[in-house]
């Protein structure tokens, strides 16, 4: 029998702005309903970040985490994942302050640095609800998410050895598989590993089939039978790459942190509209959406009762 499937939503992220969609959740309370709808429709890892509540813009604080984590983790049983991705801009210590403060079952980690550039969304929008937004999207024009090896060491052991929390490595290209091989040949980290391979932002690889069939190819020849793969894509590329690795074996990643629409020029109205089309789509393949339970077996996670919120 197929394994099943691993769902994993990103709620809000720190990539696109309030102005880009009325669906976006940014305060604490919205993020905990889209956090807790999306479990109940079938997601077992909710991947969170945190925004202003006023302005909606990312923000770091682990004072907005803890408004929010209670009361998922009182709601649902899913694994709360903290993203260490923050915002793009963020220091190091800044990205890390949330996931240090909550000491979570899972914690994201991008293991590599890139070109991250969202400024084309730019030409998208002439009125924005927030002065900063169209001043964050057009910084990444010159902007280079710093993920370095000493980085990727210190978090490592910050988190992995200092709260026995584990990672979803987000890998945006061929070269950030061999890092964590790399990672993994120091001793730092034991198995299974759940890598996220991310396609589709503008500075990392493009969300083109064949790259996913050889970076699905790599990861099983650099990880063989102690990993986990996932996939998410960026933007219109969100549920035929999904669907792709489905079919594949492997899990998958949705929510409005990835992409803001549920059809072609359609906004998804939920985060929780797109797991359940996700959950339809791999359901109508043979496949069952993994349980929290399953995804905490089968990922080595600590459990719910072993983290700071």
């Amino acid at each position: 029998m197929p394994k099943p499937v691993i769902v994993t939503c990103a709620p809000t992220g720190g990539i696109h702005t309030p102005t880009m969609s009325p669906h976006l959740p940014v305060t604490p309370d919205e993020i905990a309903t889209a956090a807790i709808e999306a479990a109940e429709a079938g997601a077992a890892i909710i991947h969170l970040h945190a925004r202003d509540p006023e302005t909606g813009k990312p923000d770091p604080s682990p004072e907005l985490f803890q408004e929010f984590m209670p009361k998922i983790a009182g709601a649902c049983d899913a694994v709360l994942n903290v993203s260490t991705g923050g915002g793009l801009g963020m220091t190091r210590e800044e990205r890390l302050r949330a996931a240090v403060a909550t000491s979570p079952e899972m914690a994201s980690l991008n293991v590599g640095s890139l070109n991250f550039g969202i400024f084309p969304m730019l030409e998208k929008y002439s009125r924005w609800k927030n002065a900063w937004e169209p001043e964050f999207l057009e910084m990444t024009r010159d902007f280079v998410f710093k993920n370095t090896f000493a980085d990727l060491e210190y978090i490592v052991k910050e988190l992995g050895h200092g709260h026995g929390t584990k990672f979803e490595f987000e890998c945006y290209d061929l070269g950030h598989l061999y890092n964590l091989a790399w990672l993994i040949d120091q001793g730092w980290l034991e198995p299974p590993f759940f890598v996220q391979m991310v396609f589709g932002v503008l500075g990392g690889v493009g969300a083109d089939l064949d790259n996913l069939l050889h970076m699905h190819t790599i990861a099983e020849k650099l990880f063989g039978d102690d990993h986990e793969w996932s996939v998410l894509a960026a933007g219109r590329h969100q549920m035929p790459f999904a669907t792709q690795a489905a079919m594949l074996g492997g899990n998958v990643r949705v929510g409005l942190e990835d992409s803001l629409f549920i059809g072609r020029g359609e906004l998804a109205p939920s985060n929780a509209a797109q797991v359940r089309k996700i959950r339809g789509l791999v359901e109508s393949l043979g496949y069952e959406p993994a349980t929290p339970a399953q995804a905490r077996e089968r990922l080595g996670l600590k459990g719910g009762g072993n983290v700071a919120f």
